[in-house]
């Protein structure tokens, strides 16, 4: 089977496309898969990386705010629709699956042109305007939240959740011992606060104003926080200019796997593939979505986990005043976490990529091996 697969821009769009390669490869090994990506971002380096061919486009998205810029990228789009035709021509794929991001637009129109049957992952509960757009050219929708029939015609869409990487549920550690593993007491609660790879400056400003004073000493309790890159040795330097306990900073967490077993609560964003992670461990969790994204997806996100009473939503201009309120309250409280723990694991769809395959077998009239 010839496969392209085309997204990326985030680890939200990037981790789904390996997963989903990584399940056509388990089922069969001698599958041909190319990947398409935006060329500049992330996914030319984190695709190699994972072992798998990738080529790029010269797409960008559109700036909303300086609208004449757009002339570029309207060249940028009409150049990689150009690139996006050749590519399916000689590449001759059984089927172009989309995961969202720049690229996946030129690539998965070009390939609907040419008559590929095409897959697309929606990872979000509020879908964005490429996947939108190549909807009605679709074989299948695969999604993870309820209620896309608003946006997607309702007989393509399948309910499959999202792929998340592999070996954060593999992890054999118990929690006692992954806090070990990290340097923490294994006795005492563990709170994980993480921004994403590049950070959250809010969440970051809530944590220096509430944290590192010696609260959480006091309040009995440890905090792990991810700070991330852009705003690392601000907060580093911070941290360690007032000597806070029980406090460890670092930039980028390497171990997710072994966080996420030490983790007692979780502060996060609310990006898809964040929250898919969270419900398949059935971390409890306060989610502060991201405003800086396209059509507020990220708050979307979270509303469907807080009406369902399995997180608690901060929203981003309340950080200041009202995330470590909830954070106190609930490292003080082992029945709340406990209860929004039992909640969040009810959300989780469990084997995304496996499933998502069956669909691609589907499509492209394959008989299961």
């Amino acid at each position: 089977m010839r496969v392209l697969i085309s997204g990326g821009g985030t680890g939200g769009h990037i981790f789904p496309a390996l997963s989903i390669a990584g399940a056509i490869r388990r089922r069969e090994p001698e599958a041909e898969i190319l990947f398409v990506g935006a060329e500049g971002r992330m996914e030319m380096e984190r695709v190699p990386a994972a072992g798998y061919e990738i080529v790029g486009l010269p797409v960008s998205g559109f700036d909303r705010r300086r609208l004449w810029r757009n002339f570029r990228v309207l060249w940028r789009l009409w150049r990689s629709m150009r690139k996006a035709r050749k590519l399916v021509r000689d590449f001759r794929p059984d089927i172009a699956v989309g995961v969202g991001g720049y690229a996946s637009g030129p690539t998965l129109k070009a390939a609907q042109k040419a008559g590929v049957a095409t897959l697309l992952q929606e990872q979000n509960s509020y879908p964005g305007v490429t996947n939108k757009m190549l909807a009605a050219g679709a074989g299948r929708i695969c999604v993870a939240y309820p209620g896309l029939e608003r946006f997607f015609p309702a007989e393509k869409i399948v309910m499959t959740g999202n792929p998340v990487r592999a070996n954060l549920l593999e992890c054999t550690l118990t929690k006692a011992e992954a806090k070990k593993a990290l340097g923490f007491d294994p006795a005492k609660p563990l709170l994980l606060v993480v921004g994403g790879s590049l950070g959250a400056r809010t969440i970051n400003q809530a944590v220096i104003d509430n944290a590192l004073d010696g609260s959480v000493a006091r309040g009995g309790y440890q905090l792990l926080w991810q700070t991330g890159k852009s705003d690392g040795e601000r907060c580093a330097a911070i941290a360690a200019e007032r000597k806070a306990e029980d406090v460890k900073a670092t930039m980028f967490i390497s171990e997710m796997d072994t966080a996420y077993r030490a983790a007692d609560l979780v502060v996060a964003r609310a990006g898809a593939g964040t929250i898919s992670e969270l419900e398949l461990l059935g971390l409890p969790t306060i989610l502060v979505p991201s405003p800086n994204v396209a059509e507020d997806h990220q708050r979307k996100n979270a509303e469907a986990l807080s009406t369902r009473g399995a997180a608690v939503l901060v929203a981003d201009k309340d950080a200041s005043t009202q995330l470590w309120p909830e954070v106190e309250r609930l490292m003080a409280d082992p029945a709340a976490r406990e209860k929004l723990s039992a909640n969040i694991l009810k959300l989780a769809e469990k084997h995304s990529a496996e499933r998502i395959v069956d669909e691609i077998y589907k499509l492209t009239d394959r008989n299961e091996k």
